[in-house]
């Protein structure tokens, strides 16, 4: 079994980081499908209140499919949101778990710096490597995480 882990860190000198935990982390399912309709349908709670133990479903755009994920943690106040992907076209007989942790810190100018580290676990490292680096696809734009945080501005 071979574990592949990317990370990338993403440098908001404008947003705080409680603003950005929020959109990203406790108000993800509702703000997402707003963000990147063309992507993401909706997501939906299929368990839980969002906390640690939901499951979320994420209803993609293109066709009839869907991802779903558990959030492993929430931690509001170190900001850290944890969650692996439990069932998905991802998900094959060589590719057993992927997770995900995000951490949000505190920049010196009140700004903030977002940490996604995701994990893949299987047998085949190459379909492994690209899967965890595939987060950058999404998560790694800056105009995402800018649209979250207007977003959230005004709830």
């Amino acid at each position: 079994m071979c574990v592949t882990t990317f990370t990338d860190e993403y440098t908001f000198s404008d947003i705080p980081k409680s603003r950005l935990f929020k959109a990203l982390a406790l108000d993800s399912h509702n703000l997402i499908p707003k963000i990147i309709p063309e992507a993401i349908k909706s997501i939906q709670l299929s368990r839980g209140n969002g906390g640690a133990g939901t499951i979320k479903q994420i209803n993609l755009a293109q066709g009839d499919t869907h991802v779903k994920y558990y959030v492993d943690a929430l931690n509001e106040d170190e900001c850290v949101y944890t969650y692996s992907l439990i069932e998905g076209d991802q998900l094959t007989d060589k590719l057993e778990k992927i997770t995900y942790e995000v951490q949000f810190k505190t920049l010196e100018n009140g700004g903030a710096v977002s940490k996604v580290t995701s994990s893949s676990s299987g047998v085949d490292w190459e379909l492994s490597r690209s899967i965890s680096g595939s987060s950058k696809s999404v998560c790694g734009q800056r105009k995402w995480y800018h649209a979250c945080a207007e977003i959230s501005r005004g709830r």
